[in-house]
């Protein structure tokens, strides 16, 4: 098993995502090897093509209301009434786990992601051209920076917590 996979499975049910590894031969799935399904995350390695895919939709699941949570699927992702903000918070929120568990932020966001725009979104992230941070701090996951203020180690892309 891939050590990064591995570090992302710990860290999904450290925060309280569950985990299932299953076949997923027969169901329809948006991402191949994954699905989220009541609130949780079912993976098939054997379709798994992007290690990175899996902390994204996790990221999904965090951003997510909390009283929504356990009956969130695709269908309900993609039918929000909030799916472009959620969309933007699983980005902003994808790239914070990365740095917390010291993943390159590429494996989450490949060349075959993102409409091919990876390399764009960790180039702006990585200079403090962020999207999706506004969201997650009035949701109080972190606290946004404001221009030419100093960092502190509360500020985005640090977290402080990982579930809405």
């Amino acid at each position: 098993m891939d050590p990064v996979f591995t570090i992302i499975v710990n860290f999904t049910t450290s925060i309280g995502v569950e985990v299932a590894s299953t076949s997923l031969f027969s169901e329809p799935t948006f991402l191949p090897g994954i699905k989220i399904d009541e609130g949780k995350i079912k993976i098939d390695p054997e379709k798994l093509t992007y290690i990175g895919d899996l902390l994204h939709e996790v990221g999904h699941i965090a951003v997510s209301d909390e009283h929504e949570r356990n009956s969130l699927n695709e269908e309900k992702i993609n039918s929000s009434k909030m799916r472009e903000a959620e969309e933007m918070m699983a980005i902003a929120w994808s790239y914070a786990a990365c740095l917390h568990l010291n993943i390159d932020p590429k494996i989450v966001f490949h060349k075959d992601g993102y409409q091919g725009g990876g390399d764009v979104i960790v180039e702006n992230f990585n200079e403090g051209r962020y999207f999706g941070v506004p969201m997650l701090a009035y949701y109080g996951m972190t606290i946004e920076p404001k221009p030419k203020e100093k960092i502190s180690d509360f500020h985005f892309p640090k977290m402080i917590r990982w579930l809405r």
